[in-house]
């Protein structure tokens, strides 16, 4: 059995007491312990029908979190999450955005939903993406053998499990808490949710936050011109920062050398494994090299790697990049049952074979992410969203929308459709940033003040000319 989902798809509740509720409300609230929040917060479920059209068939549990506000005295609408992906799970977030979303959460609740097919709420998960063995596999051992066996392994009906009715979920949240009004903040795939939820919902809506855009205009899954865009981006900046043009002057010739000879000749190599200390082996080939390249273009610490990476490949050293599969191997969990079964029905529908080829024919990784989507979506169940579904969204909400200038997965660009479409948005563009900068420190801050205003066109973005360039790893003890 092959297990290569992860490298192919790059891209608990603890109850302590519960509330006072009557015993046939769809809904629970309890206060709760979540991993790495001290503080108590509120861990909830709510019975929703699996399908709308049908609300007194099959019921589905719908997992959420709220994170309460410090002070919530001037009783602000509080900020729903919206997670990435498509796949993960929110709530298992929470951690992570307690501490990031700090200044919002000062005055606003948070609240995190896993969406349908994630986390508690009737996941989606294919048991082989679990187990794999990311030192074994390579991308070209996914075959639709794996596919067919997570298909078989799913529960529920399949095409409920979509876009739309994961807004319908958020929505019922919302008013179940009792909310006439939320703010919400998309990243990812997130913003392609929220663009949804201001189509289907908008009375539900003060503000949005879009970081990352995914627009409706653009099918996710055609990765391949943006992560050469990106990949070009870092070989520049490396040229001109002194002491990384000085360590590696020869850096997209390194590049170009190593990819050739994986090509030529994979390699078997025994390494100590970096996470147990015991002697392993790991498969490298071409495209698991570029796959693993491609991954640390999403973040600026992943970024400051690559040229280190590259050029010990470039001398036969290959511990590092080992030690980064390591990590990959210990990442975040995706539910990679949702996420086929949205692309494979919401984009990838839409993209023709010249876009494949237009999208492949780059100077960095070609089609290598397209091979998920190539091996799967022909065999994955179908179902068709609606016929608004695929319209640009026109709502009137004040909307700011990010991205970061040097993201792989969702260039500037396309921020720039759903800014061309909302008639109330601004578009900030980071500079030095990749992927979902708007959970940093600067970002948050004109984010929370954006909530409070209500106007795109009214912030302080100072601290936005001060993000530094990108610096990089120059050697394997560590300096930059």
């Amino acid at each position: 059995m092959h297990k290569s989902w992860k490298g192919l798809l790059i891209l608990t509740c603890l109850s302590v007491m519960t509330t006072s509720m009557a015993d046939d409300s769809p809904l629970t609230l309890e206060q709760c312990h979540l991993e790495g929040i001290k503080q108590q917060v509120k861990c909830g479920q709510l019975l929703v029908p699996e399908n709308y059209q049908q609300p007194n068939g099959e019921k589905i549990s719908i997992n959420f979190a709220v994170l309460p506000a410090i002070d919530n005295s001037n009783d602000k609408a509080p900020l729903m999450f919206l997670a990435g992906g498509p796949g993960q799970a929110a709530v298992s977030l929470a951690g992570g955005l307690y501490k990031a979303f700090n200044e919002v959460r000062k005055t606003r609740d948070i609240i995190l939903v896993d969406q349908r097919g994630t986390g508690q709420s009737h996941p989606l998960q294919c048991d082989n993406a679990i187990e794999m063995d990311a030192y074994q596999s390579l991308p070209e051992d996914f075959d639709v053998s794996d596919v067919k066996q997570c298909i078989s392994a799913l529960t529920g009906d399949l095409s409920q499990y979509n876009s739309e009715n994961a807004i319908r979920d958020f929505d019922a949240v919302r008013q179940s808490l009792g909310h006439e009004k939320i703010t919400i903040y998309g990243g990812s795939y997130g913003t392609r949710a929220g663009l949804v939820y201001m189509r289907m919902f908008p009375e539900s809506i003060s503000a949005v936050v879009l970081d990352s855009v995914g627009p409706i205009e653009v099918p996710i899954g055609l990765f391949g011109q943006s992560s050469a865009r990106s990949f070009e981006l870092l070989l520049a900046h490396c040229q001109q920062e002194a002491s990384c043009q000085a360590t590696y002057p020869n850096l997209a010739q390194e590049f170009k050398q190593v990819v050739a000879q994986l090509e030529q000749k994979p390699l078997t190599l025994t390494i100590p494994h970096p996470r147990l200390g015991t002697s392993t082996t790991m498969k490298l080939n071409r495209s698991k090299f570029l796959s693993t390249i491609f991954t640390q273009l999403y973040s600026l610490e992943g970024r400051s790697l690559v040229p280190l990476l590259i050029h010990q490949a470039a001398q036969g050293n290959y511990a590092p990049l080992a030690g980064l599969t390591a990590a990959s191997d210990n990442g975040m969990e995706m539910f990679v049952g949702l996420t086929m079964n949205i692309v494979c029905n919401e984009d990838i529908p839409k993209v023709t074979d010249a876009m494949m080829a237009a999208d492949a024919n780059n100077a960095f990784n070609g089609s290598i992410s397209h091979k998920a989507w190539t091996t799967a979506c022909p065999v994955w169940p179908k179902y068709s969203p609606s016929d608004d579904f695929y319209q640009p969204v026109t709502a009137d909400i004040p909307t700011l929308i990010i991205s970061g200038e040097l993201d792989p997965v969702t260039p500037p660009s396309n921020g720039d459709f759903a800014d061309k479409s909302l008639p109330n948005s601004k578009h900030i563009v980071m500079k030095n940033s990749s992927h979902t900068p708007g959970v940093s420190a600067c970002a948050i801050n004109v984010i929370n003040e954006f909530l409070d205003k209500k106007d795109p066109n009214d912030l302080d973005e100072a601290c936005l000319a001060e993000i530094p360039n990108e610096s990089f790893m120059t050697g394997l003890n560590g300096g930059i």
